[in-house]
């Protein structure tokens, strides 16, 4: 089984993610990185952060322990988002970026995220090589050849300046509610969000080490919910634990998922002939009510498939500027290489300033169309595309729903399952099909 998923190394913290593993992870990555730079003078340099689980202190030291042993320089930026990461790696010019995290995932959890140069995360060649050279034989430095490790206490700052250097009106008059899921972003957001003139009450943003992602946050919207009504303000964000994705709540309590804040996005930026191309990239699992709507817009939406990384990849191969995912992960190629919760609440809150209007009308702009997802677990995913009868009962549901709605299959990256997505125009329909598609995996591939 790849050690690497589709967002780096995740599993349960020490049992699947051991310190052993992590240190290990530190001196492969040092080796391939050392060996990139050929025979220059200067030592390599690396940044690590990580978020608020209690986990990810011995995960940290385990890394930066793998790094410096091998011969790497290594900052410390301690509990910052993952896109804050992403963009020290850019705006320093350090060679490797390290995040320890597992986002959006239990407490127990947690994670290991690098990024190359550029702050751009790892391709899946990079990862593999790196996964090939664990606990490979290797003649360690000596004397002034380790690596040092420096507290980087200006990192948070940075970091802030930056965010709030993206948007050019003040956000006064808008009462907005951010739970931070007692995540990495629990001080920053409420924080930029403040600075940027916004009237701001900061949820679950108490992290004991413990509580990350528990009950609230991107994944928990009914504590933020409450909190907008009974404060009666005009918005709700919610941040995932390490702050890389957003969803919004709008005042009367409705959700206004990635595709919504995408599609408002978009709409923004192409009225200000701020949109590369008249395009937009989403996935694969992007709602047909977003594509409809782009078209409706003059808008062009490129899919490509799920997770941000591969997203920035198309936007960097055509040179585009807007991106993201129905989870929330919002990409501006302008001001970041990944997805960033709290930048994407600033520009939304911005589109409202700048606009007069509410985000429920805002993202009024698009029909979410009902949508059913079905999980068909303990099956052998990797015959999902030979197989002749799926393949037909793909073509006749796609042929019942005509333009009405539309149907995806496809093999879970990490788990051994196939998703059954169906769109259509009312819950039942799609429900009816999902149901008749996910029959038919459980007896082909059962």
């Amino acid at each position: 089984m790849a050690l690497f998923g589709t967002d780096g190394i995740r599993g349960l913290a020490n049992s699947e993610l051991t310190a052993e593993l992590a240190l290990d992870v530190g001196v492969a990555a040092a080796h391939i990185l050392i060996e990139s730079l050929g025979s220059t003078k200067t030592r390599p340099r690396a940044i690590i952060g990580r978020d608020s689980r209690a986990s990810g202190e011995f995960l940290e030291s385990a890394v930066v322990a793998g790094l410096t042993s091998a011969g790497v320089d290594v900052y410390r930026v301690g509990v910052l988002p993952t896109p804050a990461i992403a963009f020290l790696v850019a705006q320093s010019s350090a060679d490797l970026g390290v995040m320890i995290s597992a986002s959006h995932n239990p407490m127990p959890d947690n994670g290991i995220k690098l990024f190359a140069r550029g702050g751009e995360k790892l391709d899946d060649a990079l990862e593999s090589a790196i996964e090939a050279r664990l606990r490979e034989p290797w003649q360690r430095p000596t004397g002034r050849d380790v690596g040092r490790i420096i507290n980087d206490e200006g990192a948070i700052e940075t970091y802030i300046t930056h965010l709030l250097s993206t948007i050019h009106l003040k956000l006064s008059g808008i009462k907005v509610v951010i739970d931070c899921a007692n995540g990495a972003a629990s001080y920053v957001a409420p924080e930029v969000l403040r600075r940027a003139g916004a009237e701001v009450i900061a949820v679950s943003n108490q992290p004991d080490g413990w509580n990350i992602n528990e009950g609230c946050g991107s994944t928990h919207l009914d504590s933020l919910r409450a909190h907008v009504l009974k404060n009666k303000a005009d918005i709700g964000i919610a941040l995932d634990g390490d702050a890389d994705r957003c969803l919004v709540v709008d005042k009367s309590g409705g959700d206004v998922d990635g595709d919504q804040i995408l599609a408002i996005l978009a709409i923004a930026f192409n009225s200000e002939k701020k949109l590369k191309s008249n395009t937009v990239v989403g996935t694969v699992m992007s709602n047909l009510g977003f594509v409809k709507a782009m078209e409706e817009n003059g808008i062009k939406v490129i899919k490509t498939a799920v997770g941000d990384r591969y997203v920035l990849e198309r936007m960097f191969q055509d040179g585009l500027n807007l991106g993201g995912e129905q989870s929330g992960h919002i990409i501006f190629k302008n001001f970041a290489n990944t997805g960033d919760g709290t930048l994407t609440a600033l520009h939304v809150l911005l589109e409202m300033k700048r606009s007069g209007k509410s985000v429920r009308d805002l993202a009024s702009v698009m029909v979410r169309f009902p949508q059913v997802l079905i999980n068909v677990k303990n099956v052998a995913k990797e015959k999902l595309a030979q197989s002749k009868a799926i393949a037909k009962a793909i073509a006749m549901a796609e042929e019942e729903l005509g333009d009405t709605g539309r149907v995806l299959l496809r093999a879970s990256g990490t788990e051994p399952l196939v998703r059954v997505m169906v769109e259509a125009s009312s819950d039942s329909v799609a429900l009816a099909i999902a149901n008749k598609l996910a029959q038919v995996v459980t007896q082909e591939l059962g």
